[in-house]
Parts: structure tokens; sequence; C-alpha cells
């Protein structure tokens, strides 16, 4: 089946000629997080039927935003993953998340929650907060728990795995569940995680106020200690 485009000669257009139907970028927004199986994205997709899911992820092959391919044994399953033209829609998802908080409001009885959904909006919030002191940052709520990767860090676990996180070149990314080597671990509940991702309260605030549990692992809670020693 041939392509529905806009048939515009401007870069909007051409862009939502490869990304303006409907799922197409929550698809993206999943495939952030590393390599994912055909069932594993069902199931964090609440609402896609297996129709549509299918057919958007032929047509995201099409126009080159994810492959398909298989793991090496012992998985042996096959998964899609974004291409680095589908990771380069990160700071559009960045953008989009920014733009829809004012009407995000409450959350309503029929919203479903994932907990690795914050994880684009938190990215940058991280990495103002934190700086250079935290590469790789576990996040705890109840709803489960995810990690992000801010900077040089590259995949942090499952190699070519389904769980890989980090963007190409190592830069930005996230995963669900825990990180093998944190260098940072924050536990918080949904409504603050909310608050922080989207500018309604600070990672200062939410630290000071003990909505947010800070807790540094290993090496680099040996050198926040340090630095806590020689400047107090």
């Amino acid at each position: 089946m041939p392509r529905r485009s806009y048939d515009q000669y401007c870069a909007v257009a051409r862009a939502l000629d490869a990304v303006g139907d409907r799922w197409t970028l929550l698809i993206v927004r999943e495939l952030l997080g590393g390599p994912r199986r055909y069932t594993d994205l069902h199931a964090d997709l609440p609402g896609v039927s297996t129709d549509m899911l299918a057919s958007r992820l032929k047509d995201m092959e099409r126009d080159g935003l994810v492959t398909r391919r298989r793991l090496a044994p012992p998985g042996a399953a096959f998964v899609y993953d974004l291409t680095d033209r589908g990771r380069a829609l990160l700071p559009a998802l960045t953008a989009l998340a920014d733009w829809g908080a004012p009407a995000l409001g409450e959350r309503r009885p029929t919203d479903a929650v994932r907990a690795h959904w914050f994880a684009v909006p938190l990215m940058a919030r991280l990495a103002r907060h934190f700086g250079d002191g935290a590469d790789v940052i576990d996040i705890a709520l109840d709803e489960g728990e995810f990690h992000v990767v801010l900077g040089g860090g590259g995949v942090v676990r499952g190699g070519d795995g389904p769980d890989s996180a980090g963007g190409p070149e190592g830069g930005p990314g996230y995963a669900d569940g825990p990180a093998e080597r944190p260098d940072l671990r924050l536990r918080m509940d949904t409504a603050t995680c909310a608050d922080i991702a989207y500018d309604r309260l600070s990672l200062a605030q939410g630290i000071e106020s003990g909505r947010i549990a800070v807790a540094w692992p290993g090496e680099s809670g040996e050198r926040q200690r340090r630095k806590r020693t020689t400047t107090a």
C-alpha cells in the first residue's frame, strides 16, 4: 500500500507523513527505551489493537524509523529497534511533552500509567540538576522502576537484548528496570515524579522536602561524601 502524503513541499508536512498517524510517536516513545518485543510493545501501549500496532510497525519499517531483527541465542526472539533516524525524534518528543504538560492535570480514573512514561521529560531535568555528578540514574515509583542515561554511559544493561538503553553514540536514553551500576537512585511517588517532569516542582525542592529519597551507591556515593566533606 502506498504511503499517504500531504503532498506539500514542506518539512513539517514531510515529518507528519512519517510520524503523524495515531500511535506512531507513542511507539517511538517505547522504543527510545531500547529494543522491544511485539508483545512487550502491545502491553505498554494500552488501547492499541494488535492489527493497528502491526500496521504501524510495518509503516515505520518502510519509512526507516525502526528495524526488526532476531536476538542472538538464548533469546532468539524478534525485536523492534529504532534506527538513528527514529532515535533523532527524542528532542521532538521532549518538546511535545513540555507542550502537553499544562493539559495533564490530575490523573483521571481511566488513565493508564507506566513508570517509564516519565523518562523522556525527566532526562532534561535530571541533567540540569545533577550535571556531571551522575550519568546513570535509577528512578523508583510505586508503578515500577526505570533508569535513565544522561550521557556517555551508553548501553547500561542487556547488551544486545531488549533491555538496553542509551541513544546513538552514548547519548541520552532510558530503559525499564534498574541499572546494574547506577550512579544515583531516586525514590518518589508518581505525583512527585509528574511534578518534577513537568516543572511544577524542582528536584532541589523535592529532595529538601523529603518527597524524593536519594541514595548514592558504590563509588558515586564515595565521591559525593568526599565532595560534601571538602566543601563543608
